[in-house]
C-alpha cells in the first residue's frame, strides 16, 4: 500500500484475513464475533492504521458515538454534593474503552426537559443514563417510548424502569438505625430524602423496620441546608431525642451542626449515623458513622447496562449493590 492509500475496510479485511463483516462487526462493537476475530482484526487496524469514517459509520450504524448524563437538579448540587461526582467518576470509567463519548447535561424546569427531550430523541446520542429524577418527572417514560435506550439510578414512586441500578437502600438504613439501637439509643430520629425519589421511600423504611422507639421524622432533600432544618424541627418536637440516623452525609452534616449549636454533644448526648460513606464524612468533628454505598460502582455499573442495550443484548437485569456500616466516632 503507497503512503499516499488511505486504509480501506477491505484491506483491513484482508490483513486480517475475515470478511469485510466482520471487521464492520467489531469496529461498531458488535458481539457477535469470535474473540479470535477481533484481535486479528484489531491487530489489523492498528498496523495499517485504519481509522473509521464517523459520517459513513453513522449513516449505516445511525449510532452518533455518544451518550448522554442527564441530572436533574441544580449545578449548586451537582457540583458540591460527593455523590454526584462519584457517579461520574464511575460511569466515565465505565467508558473509558468503548470509544463513546459522555454528555453532561442538567435540567430542572418544565422548558428545560422539553427541550432535553427533543434534543435526545433526535438521534444526537445512542443511549442516556438518568440521574436524580423525582416521581414526577414524564422523561424516562418518553424516551423509553420513542425508542432510546436508558438506565438510571433507583427508579421512582410509582415507576420502574427497564434497566436502572441502586443501592440497597432499604437495608443500609437498617443497618444505621439497628447499629444505633445496639448502642442503646431509644429516641431515634430520622431525616428523610425527598419523597418522590424511591430513594428517598426505601431509606425511609428501613428506619421504620427496625426503629425501637417513636417514630420521629423530619423530611430533607438530600442538601446540608435541609438537613439543618430538619434537625431544628427534631429538636422543638422531641428535645430529649438520643440519636439521628441521617438519609445522606450532607444533611447528617448538617444535623451536627445545628446539634452543637444548641449544645448537645456528639455522640455522647445525640449519636448521629449518615448514609453515603462520602470522603467529607471522615473529616467532620468527630467523624461521622456513615452507611457506605459503592457510588463509582454503581457509576461503572450503569454504564455496562447501557451499552448492553444500545447492542441489543438480550439479557440483561436491575442490579442492586450491597450497602454496609463504616462505624466512626458520630455514634
Amino acid at each position: 500500500m503507497s503512503a499516499e492509500q488511505k486504509p480501506t475496510l477491505e484491506s483491513v479485511a484482508a490483513r486480517a484475513g475475515v470478511g469485510r463483516g466482520t471487521v464492520s462487526r467489531v469496529i461498531n462493537g458488535s458481539p457477535k464475533v469470535s474473540p479470535q476475530a477481533r484481535e486479528a482484526v484489531l491487530l489489523a487496524i492498528d498496523e495499517l492504521g485504519y481509522v473509521p469514517n464517523r459520517a459513513a459509520r453513522m449513516l449505516v450504524t445511525r449510532r452518533t458515538d455518544t451518550v448522554a448524563l442527564v441530572v436533574s437538579e441544580s449545578e449548586e448540587r451537582v457540583w458540591g454534593e460527593p455523590f454526584f461526582a462519584g457517579i461520574i467518576r464511575g460511569i466515565s470509567a465505565g467508558l473509558s474503552e468503548t470509544g463513546l463519548q459522555l454528555l453532561l447535561a442538567m435540567a430542572q424546569s418544565p422548558a428545560d426537559h422539553d427541550r432535553l427531550e427533543r434534543y435526545l430523541t433526535g438521534q444526537h446520542v445512542d443511549g442516556a443514563l438518568l440521574v436524580s429524577l423525582h416521581g414526577d418527572d414524564p422523561l424516562p417514560g418518553h424516551l423509553e417510548d420513542r425508542g432510546l435506550p436508558i438506565v438510571m439510578v433507583g427508579s421512582a414512586p410509582g415507576y420502574t424502569p427497564v434497566a436502572y441500578v441502586d443501592a440497597d437502600n432499604r437495608g443500609g438504613a437498617r443497618l444505621a438505625v439497628q447499629h444505633l439501637a445496639d448502642r442503646g439509643r431509644r429516641r431515634i430520629a430520622t431525616i428523610t430524602g425527598p419523597q418522590d425519589m424511591q430513594v428517598g421511600v426505601d431509606r425511609l423504611e428501613g428506619y421504620r423496620d427496625v426503629n425501637p422507639g417513636p417514630e420521629l421524622i423530619a423530611h430533607g432533600d438530600f442538601s446540608e441546608d435541609s438537613g439543618e432544618h430538619a434537625m431544628r424541627d427534631l429538636l422543638a418536637k422531641d428535645p430529649g431525642l438520643d440519636a439521628v440516623y441521617a438519609a445522606s452525609d450532607p444533611m447528617a452534616i448538617g444535623a451536627m451542626r445545628v446539634l452543637r449549636e444548641a449544645g448537645r454533644r456528639i455522640p455522647e448526648d445525640v449519636a448521629v449515623v449518615g448514609f453515603d460513606d462520602s470522603p467529607t464524612a471522615r473529616h467532620t468533628d468527630p467523624p461521622l458513622t456513615s452507611v457506605h454505598q459503592p457510588v463509582e460502582a454503581m457509576g461503572r455499573a450503569m454504564s455496562e447496562l447501557l451499552i448492553a442495550r444500545i447492542q441489543e443484548i438480550e439479557f440483561f437485569s436491575p442490579r442492586i449493590l450491597d450497602t454496609h456500616l463504616v462505624v466512626r466516632g458520630s455514634s
